[in-house]
């Protein structure tokens, strides 16, 4: 317990300063490729039927983080016979792979840079690296607006999610976790070809970011009061619009953001050459501008160290607890 307190800590300090290093292959690209396979194979073992696929889906959801959290295991498992401190490094680095902070910073102000100096087109091409939407038809406010929406969010998924997983269970259950998260991303589209089989996998990720999700809301608002924003105006926004959504989760950070900054996100956006229509989040108090994009980085590494604290006195507890 005493390695997963100083691995988590090891492991945000590495995010923060390094972020995702782009020379070496990231673990949740395994993921990806495990993803593939599996869902490959048990669509060849289920029948095309509506039926077939939702039992399909459902055993590909339970399969994935489950091989996910026994290739850690067994990860872990090596790296403690060689020693302590090996363990140490192991669970640091399986955090700092976790965590997407600084990455979602970097990403971000990119976009902020671009528009800075009055790029457009150069922003709308920042912003398509982080966000799903169609990006051509984005003005500047939209693309800032863009941007703002996927801090939020990602701020639960990206950094304090991982670390609530990490705090109850270690690097296992946080990577279990990665994996739901990852899953979701690549299946979880209520399309043709995932309406069935991608519908077991969504729910999966509902629900294991329900608690994380509005865990991210409240320390959102926390940060809001750090940085002295609009702290009523964000628990008011919080309570009216946090499921102004198609995802139970998302507009909980996006909502608290959106009223600490009293700007309106969300609505209409195209996809795929499709106007997909979205109810407004928040107030358009005073229009986007790119300096909310700073702002929305400072709620999340501010929220993010909150969350961290609390990962610190939950392992605090349970040593105490262990102790006695």
């Amino acid at each position: 317990m005493v390695t997963h307190i100083a691995s988590i800590l090891a492991g945000f300090i590495l995010d923060a300063v390094f972020g995702d290093p782009h020379f070496f292959p990231h673990p949740v690209r395994a993921i990806g490729w495990l993803i593939n396979r599996l869902e490959h194979g048990i669509r060849t073992l289920f029948p095309r039927t509506e039926k077939g696929e939702l039992a399909g889906g459902a055993v590909f959801a339970v399969l994935v983080p489950a091989v996910t959290a026994l290739a850690a295991v067994l990860l872990l498992t090596a790296a403690k016979a060689a020693g302590d401190a090996v363990l140490f490094l192991a669970e640091s680095v399986l955090v700092y792979f976790l965590l997407a902070a600084r990455s979602l910073r970097d990403e971000s102000m990119k976009v902020y840079h671009s528009l800075k100096k009055g790029d457009v087109e150069e922003a709308r091409h920042n912003v398509s690296m982080i966000v799903g939407r169609d990006t051509s038809v984005l003005d500047a406010a939209g693309i800032a607006r863009a941007a703002v929406e996927t801090v939020a969010e990602n701020t639960s998924d990206g950094v304090i999610a991982p670390l609530f997983f990490l705090a109850l269970g270690g690097p296992v259950l946080g990577w279990a976790y990665k994996a739901v998260n990852t899953m979701d991303s690549m299946v979880g589209y209520k399309n043709e070809k995932y309406l069935f089989f991608g519908r077991a996998a969504a729910r999966f990720d509902d629900l294991v970011n329900f608690i994380p999700a509005r865990l991210s809301a409240v320390l959102m608002m926390g940060a809001a009061l750090v940085w002295r924003m609009d702290f009523q105006n964000a628990v008011r926004i919080f309570r009216r619009d946090r499921f102004n959504h198609k995802s139970p989760n998302s507009a909980q950070t996006e909502s608290v953001c959106a009223g600490a900054l009293r700007i309106r996100l969300a609505g209409d956006a195209w996809y795929f050459g499709e106007l997909c229509k979205k109810p407004f989040i928040g107030n358009d108090i005073r229009p986007v501008e790119q300096e909310d994009i700073k702002r929305a980085n400072r709620l999340m590494y501010t929220a993010s160290g909150l969350a961290l604290f609390l990962a610190f006195a939950w392992q605090g507890a349970m040593l105490l607890l262990a102790s006695h």
